[in-house]
């Protein structure tokens, strides 16, 4: 038990490290521990740790090792090999992952193979999963946002295996090489399943929640409906994971028991019991193969293997070594788990059951046993899902009481009704299996609604977590420990100690990675300052709910004092809708007021300011409302201590001058952000010799097409001698001003916060 813990232990230690070691030295150290170990007892858990980071580099190599390189961003390639997934229709694009067998540029071969995710905007025909194809396309390393509290779009993308992201372009090169399947016979199968269901059930609201619960296809649910399942805490129901797994196991080994039963003959051959559970086992497969067999079904699947194994050939388990052995089979067959927040709340799930409830008498009373569970449940993740998270679902506990029981109840009539629609003339238990659904998804639609349904608050500190997870022991422990009610005093920290903030007379600044677009932060002892809001797109994403919010709720701030946008333009007010929904504003202005999808904005006018604890807060410009566009955009200056930052929106080359004219040496600022993102329309010599900036922040998009910030000007600013950061190379940017005229920075959050799957692009990038 302890040797696989350390085998665990070393895999999690592996996935902390900032960059890979070489993979020859680590094999060479776990070699020579392997054959010390041998003779010395003492060295066989180091050795097991050891065996773990080998075994979890070996794994993460074959999308590290061999990456798409930077300097192919955006190249025009031609790709040769199979789709890899269902594809996904979104309405503006269709989005797959497609095995690379072969790459070409300009005919001449590339050295690059592997797992990519493609998106074809248009003109899309009916893609089938396995087909092969020869697709033009410009692709990108993987590469997301970076930013304090935000999602790591790179780590979801390496613990996928996809090496690069991009799209297909406009080329005749464009052709399907073979209609077959392939190996992806898997994936074909479920396609239909999918493409069936879409047929019987057409355009009704259940059918991605049907497609979710057969197939584990989630593409089919709305961004709606999936807020409703995390404020009802509901959303490991509907997702094929251990807890649905293990209810098509339970329902099957018991039916298969019962029905075993019946026979002499067969009860003679093979005990019931063990009959049920060969049953479980081979249903919780074929359900985990209709799942596509994704890492949480895999995961469920180890461990139903190992209860059910050691009950099939009548080994005694002990709960913990029962867990260890399945901790330690999901971590050899699929080391990059423990980047999947679903591995730790599943183990940890169990791992607290085992604790609360195997200590105690069981109770007679089903519900009163459910009921504890729940509790268990509940009360021991908390420090976890406010670690990931950073939001809680109140009304989880209740709400799964009723939920999970009715859910067992559901899951095995859909499969049914989903296997009896295949049959002419046997539609009709589906649709009212969806209907019956639909009213479920309505009720917790209602309860979503309730203003304590779940409550948000700040990434708790290290101490808090670790104090916080003690506090969680005690109140689970049995009803004997003394003590046991100062676990509820050390649960307070985490919902009551706030983040430290900027002291009197501090701003800390952080300009935000939004791609390309412009979104950045001004805290101060007295209010928050938001400047722009970053770009929205057609799909619906956007980064003011995404970005923005998620930076700001892990800082403890629940609202903006303040809310500038400086104009109207799409990257700077794209977020703005999906911002105001997540947190309140008092106070909204804009130069471009009538653009504006949210009533109530003021106008900034040149000479109008306001001062937070010793920070003053100036607009520059406009000077009238007769700008539009670019030229309309609000520019701010922030300063203490003797210290400043400028922001400057979209403004161009013209406004600048004018600036320069009236202003002068009031210009001077220690920091620039970079008007437009670095275009050649903008930051003019004459401009950044009348700032004489030390700092110049530019916010762009990795990769983009625009070319931003543009050669000219990165070149302009060079040749001044200022330094320089980018959004797209650093992540977003802190820099601190201090009361007394010190500056603290700046420091970028893809270095502060990387780890070894990090994109880190060449300055060049």
């Amino acid at each position: 038990m302890r040797a696989g813990l350390a085998f665990a232990a070393g895999v999690a230690a592996f996935h902390l490290f900032p960059v890979m070691p070489p993979l020859w030295l680590v094999g060479l150290l776990t070699l020579l521990l392997a054959v010390l170990a041998w003779r010395l007892v003492l060295l066989r858990l180091p050795f097991a740790c050891l065996l773990g980071i080998f075994w979890a580099q070996l794994h993460a190599c074959a999308v590290l090792c061999q990456p798409f390189p930077d300097e192919l961003a955006r190249a025009p390639l031609l790709l040769e090999g199979r789709i890899a997934s269902i594809p996904v229709e979104t309405g503006y694009a269709t989005r797959f992952l497609f095995q690379v067998e072969r790459t070409l540029q300009n005919t001449n071969p590339i050295p690059f193979q592997g797992l990519v995710r493609l998106s074809w905007y248009k003109g899309a025909p009916a893609l089938k999963a396995g087909e092969r194809w020869r697709l033009p396309v410009r692709l990108k390393p993987r590469h997301g946002y970076a930013n304090p509290g935000g999602f790591d779009f790179e780590r979801w993308l390496f613990q996928q295996g996809i090496k690069a992201t991009g799209h297909l372009r406009h080329s005749e090169e464009l052709e399907r090489l073979d209609a077959g399947s392939g190996p992806y016979w898997l994936d074909r199968w479920r396609q239909g399943i999918a493409d069936h269901l879409a047929r019987v059930l057409g355009d009704a609201r259940t059918l991605g929640l049907v497609q979710a619960l057969t197939i584990g296809e989630t593409s089919g649910f709305n961004p709606e409906d999936w807020e409703i399942l995390t404020l009802t805490g509901t959303s490991h129901l509907v997702a094929i994971s251990g807890l649905n797994v293990g209810m098509i196991a339970g329902v099957f080994l018991v039916l298969a028991r019962w029905l075993w039963s019946r026979s002499v003959r067969l009860t003679l051959a093979l005990a019931a019991p063990r009959a049920g559970a060969l049953a479980g086992i081979l249903a919780a497969l074929v359900y985990a193969g209709l799942a596509g067999f994704s890492v949480s079904t895999q995961r469920a699947l180890v461990m139903l293997a190992v209860v059910l194994g050691a009950f099939f050939w009548r080994r005694t388990l002990r709960p913990y070594h029962a867990l260890t052995l399945a901790l330690v089979g999901v971590l050899a067959l699929d080391p990059g788990a423990v980047l999947s927040y679903g591995f730790w709340l599943s183990f940890a799930a169990v791992a607290l059951l085992l604790f609360n409830l195997g200590q105690r008498l069981p109770s007679r009373d089903l519900w009163t046993r459910w009921g504890r569970a729940q509790w268990a449940v509940t009360i021991g993740l908390l420090p976890l899902l406010l670690s990931m998270f950073g939001r809680v679902s109140l009304i989880a506990p209740l709400v799964n009481l009723v939920a999970v029981p009715l859910f067992s109840l559901l899951l095995p009539l859909v499969l049914i009704a989903s296997l009896a629609s295949l049959i002419p003339g046997f539609a009709w238990p589906l649709i009212l299996t969806a209907e019956l659904l639909g009213w479920c998804l309505d009720g917790l639609a209602w309860l979503a609604t309730l203003p304590w349904a779940a409550a948000t608050f700040p990434a708790p500190l290290p101490w808090v977590w670790g104090v916080s997870a003690i506090g969680v022991m005690l109140l689970l422990a049995p009803r004997g420990l003394p003590g046991r009610w100062l676990g509820l005093v050390l649960l307070l920290p985490l919902v009551a100690i706030r983040p430290p903030g900027p002291a009197p007379g501090e701003v800390w600044f952080t300009l935000l990675d939004v791609g390309q677009g412009l979104a950045a932060v001004a805290r101060t002892g007295e209010g928050t300052l938001v400047y722009d809001t970053g770009p929205g797109f057609t799909s619906g994403f956007n980064t003011g709910s995404a970005v923005v919010a998620p930076f700001l709720l892990a800082q403890g701030i629940d609202r903006i004092d303040r809310l500038v946008v400086s104009h109207a333009d799409r990257d700077h007010t794209g977020g703005l809708l999906g911002l105001a929904e997540r947190i309140a504003f008092d106070h909204l202005q804009s130069g471009e007021t009538t653009e504006l999808d949210l009533p109530g904005a003021t106008s900034c006018q040149a000479g109008d300011g306001w001062t937070w604890s010793g920070v003053s807060f100036l607009f520059l410009h406009p000077e009238d409302g007769g700008a539009r566009g670019n030229n309309a955009s609000c520019v701010l200056r922030i300063e203490t201590g003797g210290r400043s930052i400028l922001l400057t929106g979209d403004v161009e080359q013209g406004v600048e001058r004018r600036l320069v004219e009236r202003l002068g040496s009031k210009l001077r600022s220690d920091i620039l952000v970079a008007g437009h993102h670095g275009s050649a329309t903008s930051t003019s010599g004459e401009f950044l010799h009348a700032v004489a900036p030390g700092l110049v922040l530019f916010s762009a998009g990795y990769a983009n097409h625009f070319g931003f910030p543009a050669r000219m000007v990165r070149a302009r600013v060079a040749g001044q001698g200022i330094g320089a950061f980018n959004t797209a190379i650093e992540g977003a940017v802190e820099i601190r001003l201090g009361a007394g005229g010190t500056i603290v920075g700046p420091r970028g959050w893809r270095e502060q916060a990387g780890r070894l799957w990090t994109h880190r692009p060449g300055n060049g990038g």
